[in-house]
């Protein structure tokens, strides 16, 4: 045991001070994120909102991630990754908190559309900021304890979320994650001024190549869209899954979605440390991710079995513990040569447009052909996204050759 502990700690050596720091201001702001996973219910029950209202609040809230990717790429090359990630953050908490009282479908959809556009321009500035601090060979592992952080706090999130639910109410989720945003603004300030923190990869270029005209990046973010979609059922359509099939109380969602953000902390910088010394390429291992994530979904329908959603769980954990930091690291690495905001942008966008076209669909097809059909249809896109990462690798194969 000792062994396999020291083990599992030297997976995360060589990693620079800012970089657990940027860890642990990612940790303290998504502890805070509960709402997001409880959205959908929210939305239901006490709002009492339609499948297909929440299906266009959803759309809302993509539709203001990919204005807020967008812009936060433009400022990061204009004026740096610090004062984006500062103003987003301080602002998204108090857009959090104003949040709960907007009730009307309108006031609603306008809110969540703001909050997003605000919040995802830390996205890509928190990439840029990530690149800066890590050294050339240590991206894939940075990235990796980012999300590790994330779903530690995701871990927590949603096991404290329903707590709250049970407890006291919806309102209080709204309070907890504006509150958390403001602390990880102050601890931001205190330790990663520019005055403070030291970057170890300046990618200065001198022609920076627009991302626009990447084509082999247009492929990859099209693969990523697809993973997206499928990705984000989990977290708008699945609950209600949970729920109204399965009849889990909000407490036992909030515990399976737990359960994932735990593996992920427990196995996922060993994978990725143990994947980083493999054979196999970048692009071969986020299309292995893109199938184990499409079958957690084939296997909701082979059976009425209670286990089989923890079952799915698994599958869609390891997939997207394999698929995410090596898709991050491949758009880290692209946009070495490049605009580095425009780069991170486009990426954190590819996951916005899921948002956008994923929980609508995902919510307008369980309300139209039920959660059985929507699950296979769900796997579909999975396969279309195989082949899109197929593709990729083809084309990275030929290129090394």
């Amino acid at each position: 045991m000792k062994t396999l502990f020291n083990n599992y700690i030297n997976t995360f050596k060589g990693l620079s001070r800012e970089v657990w720091w940027l860890a642990l201001i990612t940790l303290i702001n998504r502890a805070g994120t509960m709402v997001i996973p409880f959205l959908s219910l929210y939305l239901t029950t006490s709002l009492e909102f339609t499948f297909n209202d929440v299906g266009w609040i959803m759309t809302a809230f993509g539709l203001g991630s990919v204005v807020g990717s967008w812009l936060g790429g433009k400022l990061t090359d204009k004026i740096g990754f610090y004062k984006v990630m500062v103003f987003s953050l301080l602002t998204t908490g108090l857009f959090f908190i104003l949040l709960q009282f907007l009730t009307t479908f309108v006031s609603f959809w306008i809110g969540i559309f703001l909050v997003m556009l605000i919040a995802d321009m830390f996205r890509p500035a928190m990439f840029v900021a990530l690149s800066s601090y890590s050294k050339p060979e240590n991206k894939t592992r940075s990235v990796t304890l980012i999300r590790l952080a994330i779903n530690l706090g995701f871990s927590a999130g949603p096991a404290i979320g329903g707590i709250i639910i049970t407890t006291l109410s919806y309102g209080g989720l709204f309070w907890v994650d504006g509150i958390t945003c403001m602390i990880a603004t102050l601890v931001l300030i205190k330790v990663l001024h520019p005055k403070k923190s030291k970057t170890l990869d300046d990618i200065k270029v001198q022609n920076p190549q627009s991302a626009y005209h990447d084509r082999v990046f247009f492929i990859f973010l099209g693969a990523m869209v697809l993973f997206g979609i499928v990705f984000l059922q989990y977290f708008s359509t699945m609950p209600l899954y949970y729920k109204d099939i399965h009849h889990l109380s909000e407490l036992e969602i909030g515990i399976l979605l737990g359960m994932n953000g735990f593996l992920i902390f427990a196995f996922e910088m060993p994978l990725i440390k143990w994947l980083e010394n493999s054979r196999f390429s970048h692009s071969g291992l986020m299309l292995f991710g893109a199938v184990l994530t499409g079958l957690s979904f084939l296997i909701l329908n082979l059976t009425s079995w209670a286990g089989v959603l923890i079952i799915g769980m698994l599958l869609m954990t390891f997939g997207e513990m394999i698929a995410f930091p090596f898709s991050n690291a491949f758009a880290m690495s692209r946009a070495k040569k490049g605009n580095q905001g425009e780069y991170m942008a486009l990426y954190s966008i590819s996951f916005s447009i899921a948002h956008i076209f994923g929980h609508n669909a995902g919510l307008h097809m369980v309300a139209g052909f039920g959660f059985d059909k929507t699950w296979y249809f769900t796997t579909i896109l999975a396969v279309l996204c195989v082949f899109l990462l197929f593709i990729l690798k083809q084309k990275m194969t030929i290129k090394l050759v």
